[in-house]
């Protein structure tokens, strides 16, 4: 028998990331994301109550998913397959998928500003670390130690932020900001989207124009 470097072979085994997203989602620089449908509970809670709509979790992680492995400068529109819904379901619907997404974002926000706060302090206070430090180079090793910690502790907590959960944290405010522009369809039966230039050119628009709209919103 043949001996394999087996561990060698799997280590060797490349994906087709960029060929699975051009086939399923990507479509003339539009990233189309289907969701069969088969009930009004798919896409929004059975907890829910009438006037307080929230999305079922699954449908939300499911959108999320598919949405995250996509390349993060093209817009997305979600296309919500089936004939189960009615008309004053699909209006629900349309309603509270962008309210949902918006208040994720919100929530983003919220934890990017923390941050932020987080990461001025620990500079203003690396930086006064370091004066003392700087001031106190005359005394003895001992009580300069004290210094020390607090000064390391700062510089690891800002590098931290800088390279690791800063990038994350970016990372997951622009998907969240993708997701609360998405753009939503209805269809009874799934068919390929194949978006023209002009069509593709009108999304844009529409999407830059609503980003816009918040960002006038939120100045004084």
């Amino acid at each position: 028998m043949v001996k394999r470097n087996i561990v060698r072979l799997f280590e060797s085994r490349r994906g087709h990331l960029d060929y699975r997203i051009k086939r399923d989602y990507l479509r003339n620089g539009i990233v189309s994301i289907p969701c069969h449908v088969s009930d009004y509970s798919d896409v929004i809670s059975s907890y829910s109550v009438k006037g307080y709509e929230t999305l079922n979790p699954d449908f939300l992680e499911y959108v999320k998913a598919a949405a995250e492995v996509t390349p993060p400068e093209y817009p997305l529109v979600l296309n919500i397959i089936g004939d189960c819904l009615s008309p004053e379901e699909k209006k629900t619907i349309d309603r509270i998928v962008p309210d949902d997404l918006a208040y994720d974002l919100g929530m983003v926000e919220k934890e990017e500003r923390q941050h932020m706060r987080t990461f001025a302090l620990m500079f203003f206070g690396m930086l006064i670390s370091w004066i003392i430090l700087w001031l106190t180079e005359t005394l003895a090793d001992e009580p300069r130690e004290f210094f020390f910690i607090p000064f390391w502790f700062m510089g690891e907590t800002l590098c931290d932020y800088i390279f690791l959960t800063g990038h994350a944290l970016r990372q997951e405010r622009r998907l969240a900001g993708r997701l609360a522009s998405i753009k939503l369809i209805f269809s009874e039966r799934y068919e390929d989207s194949n978006y023209t230039e002009k069509e593709a050119e009108e999304l844009l628009s529409e999407i830059e124009k609503d980003v816009n709209e918040t960002i006038e919103e939120e100045e004084p």
